[in-house]
Order: C-alpha cells, then sequence, then structure tokens
C-alpha cells in the first residue's frame, strides 16, 4: 500500500469540507428519497443490529473515508475504517474499505448516496494516480481543472489530492487565469500591453490571490509575455502546443524569463503526457482527471 502524507490529506480534507460536507449529504440524500424509503420501511422493520461491507469490487486509490463521519451524525449507525485503510491508500479488487453496524433500516437508505460519492472520489483520485504515475522523473506536477461536476468540485479537488496531483484555482475568485476569450481579437503586442496594464490592479484589488496565469495559444503571444517586467506573469498557459513547441518555449523561457513556470494544457491524455512531461515543462493541467473520471465499483455487503 502507498499512502499520502496523511496530515497534509487531512488539513486539506477540513479546508474543502467545510461549509460543504453537511450541505452535500444532505442533497443527496434528499434527491435518493432517504427519509422515504419505501422498499426498506415495509420489508426490513426489524431492529436486530446487522453487520456489512463496502468493498472495492476494482482497483484504486482511496479518497472520501471523511465521508463516512458525515453519513453517521445523527444516525443510529456505528462504522469503521478497515485497518490499514486511509485516503490516498491503493487497494486491490476485493479490498474492504468500511465497516458499518446498524439495523436495515438504517443502512439502507444511505447506502447508494454514500457508495455515489465514495465511487466519485476514487474514480478522481485513481485516474490522477495514473497520470502522476506517467510522469514520475519529471519535474512536472499534473494539476486539475474546473472541469468537475456541480456541486462536488471540494470533494473532486480533494480527491486529485489523494491521486497525488495538484489543485490549480478552486473558482474565477482566488486566482488569475486569462484565457483566449478574455483578449480575443487582440495582437500579442496588445495583449501583453493588456496584462501589464492589468495585473497590478488585479494584485491590489484586496482578494488574495493564488497566482497569475495567462493563456498563450501561439509562440508569438508566448514571446510577449515572456517580455514583460518579471514577476507580472506567474505561470504562463501553454495551450494546445506541440511538443516541439513546448521544448523550444521551455529553453526560451530559461534564457529570458527563468522564474516563470510553464504549464501545458488542451487535449492531454494518459498516452501523450510522459512526452509532454519530457520537454521540461513545470505543469500539465488535465481535465480528463475529474470531467473524464467515472466511478470505481464499489458495493455493500451485508454479512
Amino acid at each position: 500500500m502507498i499512502v499520502i502524507e496523511s496530515s497534509t490529506l487531512a488539513a486539506l480534507w477540513r479546508d474543502l469540507s467545510a461549509g460543504h460536507l453537511t450541505r452535500t449529504i444532505a442533497q443527496t440524500l434528499e434527491e435518493d428519497g432517504a427519509q422515504r424509503d419505501i422498499t426498506t420501511r415495509f420489508l426490513c422493520d426489524s431492529p436486530q443490529i446487522r453487520a456489512g461491507r463496502i468493498v472495492a469490487r476494482q482497483p484504486g486509490v482511496c479518497s472520501g473515508m471523511g465521508l463516512l463521519d458525515g453519513f453517521l451524525q445523527g444516525r443510529e449507525l456505528r462504522g469503521s475504517l478497515e485497518e490499514g485503510i486511509a485516503d490516498g491508500v491503493r487497494v486491490a479488487e476485493g479490498t474492504t474499505l468500511i465497516h458499518l453496524r446498524g439495523s436495515l433500516t438504517n443502512i439502507l437508505p444511505i447506502e447508494r448516496s454514500l457508495l455515489n460519492l465514495l465511487s466519485i472520489a476514487m474514480a478522481t483520485a485513481t485516474v490522477t494516480s495514473r497520470y502522476v504515475d506517467a510522469v514520475a522523473g519529471t519535474r512536472a506536477r499534473v494539476c486539475d481543472t474546473r472541469k468537475t461536476i456541480p456541486g462536488l468540485r471540494w470533494l473532486q479537488k480533494y480527491a486529485v489530492a489523494c491521486g497525488g496531483g495538484e489543485l490549480h484555482r478552486m473558482g474565477l475568485d482566488d486566482a488569475v487565469l486569462v484565457k483566449d476569450n478574455h483578449i480575443a481579437g487582440l495582437s500579442p503586442t496588445e495583449y501583453a500591453r493588456r496584462i501589464q496594464e492589468a495585473v497590478p490592479r488585479m494584485r491590489a484589488a484586496g482578494t488574495p490571490l493564488r497566482f497569475v496565469c495567462v493563456e498563450a495559444d501561439t509562440i508569438e503571444q508566448f514571446e510577449a509575455l515572456l517580455a514583460l517586467p518579471a514577476n507580472t506573469v506567474d505561470i504562463a498557459l501553454l495551450d494546445n502546443f506541440s511538443v516541439d513547441l513546448l521544448a523550444r518555449a521551455v529553453e526560451m523561457r530559461g534564457k529570458t524569463n527563468p522564474t516563470m513556470l510553464l504549464e501545458a494544457s488542451g487535449g492531454v491524455r494518459l498516452e501523450t503526457i510522459a512526452a509532454i512531461a519530457r520537454t521540461g515543462v513545470d505543469r500539465i493541467s488535465v481535465g480528463a482527471l475529474t470531467h473524464g473520471a467515472g466511478s470505481i465499483d464499489l458495493a455493500l455487503d451485508m454479512d
């Protein structure tokens, strides 16, 4: 088993789940009609305590184990993680993740909601780990995007970290990312001038910015960004650059503005990310970590 440093993930879970965990669980249970579970109410009215296990039906990376505490709150249920299970742990098919104890009338109404959220989190972490493994030995960090499931961005962002990825901006308000649509129709020179004028105002606006990232769709746009004063742009986002162009951009950066980070993006796949990483870029953003993750097959087996 491989475990990501637990204190780092624990702190991130506290930050990201605050204000979201209770609301997400409530919305999920309400959507499923958990309080009005007709089948369980009429067929499983025995108060007898039963035991069940949540089992991974396929290999994956654990994520979202903290969801269990949220589902147990206010319910006559007991739950625990299997020994050795924690977020960031890679598990094999057939591994028991969670133990549950309670009456069927308390377990079954929350079953699908808990499995759905866990399976999304684990799938995101698992896909991320594959991309991270593919760039091992290079300087590149694998980053997520805002292409997330509405309402579950906090959970998927956390899952990316469980898989070894790096979090990009959470939303539109914690970092600057200038995209092509922001500067459509401007020449590279006009584009750079607009950035140089706007960035000081952005930094002085009062909201702490994690970074200022500016997209370049062409090598000419990138050249214009490199010519800006140092520390104007933290990250140049090289969108849909070929491997050869990425390598050229890395060389140019080293000669002109070595403190600027370079991020490759656009159509990155598992089959292509290693070659991209070998060009020497610092970051590679991958939408597929979240929008294409799907779900891990999990099941609740009652003893």
